[in-house]
């Protein structure tokens, strides 16, 4: 962004009238900008310091000390202006970042799957209307599948069928590029699938545990059952859980397994190794890790794709880039190094690929979009 932009953003947000996306502009560029600071001046320095930040802003207007919204620091974005002189305001217009023009916008995803029953019929979702009943399970039809008012597929069991036997049937729920599916499974577990993902389930389950398999990410809640534990495997790792929330991210083309418990607790297993996590924890399985690493994270970010946001904090920009390729189904190519280019700050998953490029603007890179192809240049 420019002088013009940044003064103007900054104005609207001291008269209270910046609108979701300006939010998200400013607060990443402050992020990315107070994540490079190494000043750290408390918020009555900052309010001393009035003259001299008043001289570094080429605001001609009376300044004001400027608070921002809580999950920004005022010391910590503010002393950047106090220790660079606001360079963003007087770097030069060759190098400020831009977004190529495009005459054609590329929409995010929306709500999108694929059910595959267990004769092998496939049923696409968007097609289905809401609250109709969408197929039957089961020799005696044990198993009713409908769609619910809010878009979520639902198996529920019929108590007075005989459904005794420890043979169970399996369908399987997958999300395209660009899609994402919520379904409510036959014990009361609810799944949020994300994008580019599959899900394979016994439609009742029956036997002494509950077991499902993931390829890509979901957000389960799992209905609590001390008797009989909810098992859910991926790539390289089985998780163990008996009713608790918790986040899995286990792409192929992703070299870490990432497990972010948010309540309960979780067992991961891989390679005969166990780790018991934590709320707050986050274990990563890879090939290339001798033992299960945990962590202390942020879970806000791990599902905020599930809460309709992108949000990052310190992400390795092609990390970032493989979540868009995801959802705006686009390829995404790279002229030039990015290894070291790192990302602060998010927005809504709703928005039009242009708007969410226009934030990452402030990772210093360039973007060129060519129909469904962007090319990032450092």
């Amino acid at each position: 962004m420019n002088e013009t932009e940044i003064k103007s953003l900054l104005q609207k947000f001291r008269e209270g009238i910046l609108t979701d996306e300006e939010k998200d502009k400013l607060d990443a560029w402050y992020l990315q900008q107070a994540r490079n600071s190494t000043l750290h001046l408390n918020e009555y320095e900052l309010e001393d310091s009035y003259e001299h930040l008043k001289s570094k802003l080429p605001i001609k207007q009376e300044a004001k000390t400027v608070r921002l919204w809580p999950r920004v620091a005022v010391a910590a974005s503010v002393a950047i202006l106090l220790g660079t002189g606001f360079f963003y305001f007087t770097e030069s217009e060759e190098k400020a970042v831009q977004v190529v023009e495009r005459t054609k916008e590329i929409a995010p995803g929306g709500n999108r799957g694929i059910l595959t029953l267990s004769n092998g019929k496939q049923i696409v979702l968007d097609d289905v209307s809401v609250q109709d009943t969408i197929a039957a399970e089961g020799e005696k039809q044990e198993v009713t599948i409908t769609m619910n008012a809010d878009g979520t597929i639902s198996y529920v069991v019929n108590p007075n069928a005989a459904g005794n036997s420890d043979e169970n049937s399996f369908n399987t729920l997958s999300t395209p590029t660009g899609g994402q599916y919520n379904i409510v499974l036959a014990d009361g577990t609810k799944v949020y699938l994300n994008a580019v993902s599959s899900l394979k389930y016994p439609t009742q389950f029956n036997g002494d545990k509950r077991v499902v398999e993931l390829e890509g990410e979901a957000y389960f809640e799992v209905a609590k059952n001390k008797n009989k534990p909810f098992i859910v495997k991926s790539d390289n790792q089985s998780i163990e859980v008996l009713g608790t929330h918790f986040n899995v991210h286990s792409y192929a083309n992703e070299s870490v397994v990432k497990t972010t418990l948010l309540e309960g607790s979780v067992a991961v297993t891989s390679k005969n190794q166990k780790a018991i996590l934590k709320p707050g924890q986050q274990s990563d399985v890879s090939e290339s890790f001798s033992k299960i690493k945990v962590r202390e994270v942020d879970t806000e970010e791990a599902v905020a794709w599930k809460n309709g946001r992108f949000k990052f904090d310190n992400a390795d920009l092609k990390n970032v880039m493989r979540q868009l390729e995801r959802w705006y189904g686009i390829k995404v190519e790279y002229r030039g190094d990015v290894s070291d280019v790192r990302f602060s700050g998010g927005t809504f998953r709703n928005k039009n690929l242009s708007e969410v490029l226009k934030v990452l603007e402030f990772s210093n890179i360039k973007f060129k979009v060519e129909g469904k192809t962007v090319i990032v240049y450092p």
